[in-house]
């Protein structure tokens, strides 16, 4: 099965090879059908601490390098 990919901003890069991402996606209201953002935040494994708030990256799903980081940064945008 393909890992997911994901795109979005860090929102904090304080801690030592993590970062987290806010990834935003546009969902449909189901009775008044208008388009609403909803957004989640994931820790992802940044091996060399090279992003930084505001960056724009993608991320991958990889498997569990702790209780919380089950995601890998790919590239920024």
């Amino acid at each position: 099965m393909p890992k997911r990919i994901l795109q979005g901003v860090v929102t904090s890069d304080k801690t030592d090879k993590t970062v987290t991402v806010r990834v935003e996606r546009r969902i449909m209201h189901p009775v008044y059908k208008k388009f609403i953002k909803r957004s989640k935040k994931y820790a992802a494994h940044d091996e060399s601490n090279q992003f930084k708030t505001g960056d724009i990256i993608r991320i991958q799903e990889c498997r569990p390098i702790s209780k919380t980081k089950t995601w890998e940064v790919l590239t920024s945008e």
